[in-house]
């Protein structure tokens, strides 16, 4: 039987450990991923959120190590995205005198995904209370962070906060708390989650943080990987860093080759920055996923793309790419950005990675670099140049 683990007095881990996703919405999840749900017993019996749905028996059991399911009188949803609420419909079967809350905004949309369900579901907005027993819960709102319907519940009892997608990793782990973790696996996973997820909705999340920033915790508890305890301040400082869109003197070379002249060009500039003493890798993306790239371009000052031409085109794990970067961007973006590649009969590629560029919003001020055939060294040197050129303008 799976059972429930306490994490406060009368608080609850009752999740469930998918070890072998390896993929969500494009982005890999090497390590698993963990569906948290939170069980409060108070004079009201309350589950904050649930599980996928192949898991809802999971979530049963390990409610039912606590309490009998029947006995819960209040479910939150705080957010609608079927990961998080994909059983409310057998938990609504299981607990058939339960209320349940949502955002405003998650009445109509949580309706459209559970039709038939008959839950009625009852909005609350920022600042509503409910009083479950000697804890009050306060709930806020955070819309876009990273779905319309996004809020948060905060336990001012136990000094916990229901974060919901805020602060979270895709991470399996047997361990509950970030001090029982790897925390340099906790903190990469934390940073790739928001690469990866948060990214494109920085200005909210940044509003999101400034409401939760004044709130006494001590816990975090999201809706994915581990809890936060004694790196509450460490996460709240990256979140503050990458909300900001802070960037660093780091670059990342992008790029796909077909008879290794792009490489070389790509091994030139990543030389070229390394003598401007800028952090610098680079990534062919026949071997590395676009969501591990993202990861370490989140605080990148430069991204060089770049492409050889195939049949008047890019190549097509460059367009994959820059198809997912280009959603993933932020809305200000301070990058500075170079298109670079090879070709055999026409310089295409390079205009529409640059384009792609221009259109995320990168400074861009370099015209496409684009090589006839094969380059030799004093054309590497004179891109290396062009290199070093832009990085002093840039500084």
């Amino acid at each position: 039987m799976q059972v429930a683990q306490q994490i406060k007095p009368d608080v609850y881990w009752v999740g469930a450990l998918d070890w072998n996703e390896r993929h969500f919405h494009g982005y890999t999840t090497e390590k698993g991923i963990t569906y948290n749900a939170y069980l409060i017993v108070d004079e009201k019996v309350t589950l904050i959120d649930t599980v996928k749905e192949k898991f809802h028996g999971e979530l049963l059991q390990r409610v039912s190590s606590v309490i009998d399911p029947a006995k819960i009188d209040v479910v939150i949803t705080n957010h609608v995205e079927m990961d998080h609420s994909g059983s409310l419909p057998l938990v609504a079967q299981a607990c058939p005198n339960a209320t349940f809350y949502c955002s405003t905004k998650a009445v109509g949309e949580l309706a459209k995904h559970y039709q038939g369900a008959g839950i009625d579901f009852q909005p609350v907005k920022t600042g509503d209370t409910l009083n479950i027993g000697k804890r009050t819960l306060t709930f806020i709102e955070t819309p876009m962070v990273h779905w319309p319907d996004n809020m948060v519940t905060y336990d001012e009892y136990d000094k916990v906060l229901f974060s919901n997608d805020a602060f979270g990793q895709h991470f399996a782990s047997t361990t509950r708390f970030d001090v029982d973790s790897d925390c340099c696996e906790v903190m990469k996973q934390a940073r790739k989650y928001y690469a990866n997820i948060v990214q494109p909705y920085g200005m909210q999340a940044a509003k999101a943080l400034a409401a939760v920033e004044g709130l006494d915790l001590e816990m975090i508890c999201p809706a994915h990987g581990v809890i936060w305890t004694e790196h509450i301040p460490d996460i709240l400082e990256c979140y503050s860093r990458w909300t900001k869109n802070e960037r660093v003197d780091k670059c990342a070379i992008v790029y796909d080759t077909m008879w290794d002249s792009t490489e070389k060009m790509a091994k030139a500039i990543c030389e070229a920055f390394v003598q401007e003493e800028v952090d610098c890798r680079y990534f062919d993306l026949k071997y590395t996923h676009e969501s591990d790239i993202l990861a370490y371009i989140l605080d990148c000052k430069y991204v060089c793309v770049g492409s050889s031409t195939l049949n008047m085109q890019m190549m097509p794990n460059v367009a994959k790419f820059l198809t997912y970067f280009r959603g993933l961007s932020p809305r200000n973006d301070t990058r500075v950005g170079l298109a670079f590649g090879s070709y055999g009969w026409a310089p295409v590629a390079q205009k529409q990675v640059q384009q792609v560029l221009a259109d995320t919003g990168f400074q861009l001020p370099l015209d496409p670099v684009s090589l006839n055939w094969r380059p030799d060294q004093a054309y590497l040197d004179d891109l290396q140049e062009k290199v070093r050129t832009m990085v002093a303008a840039a500084e």
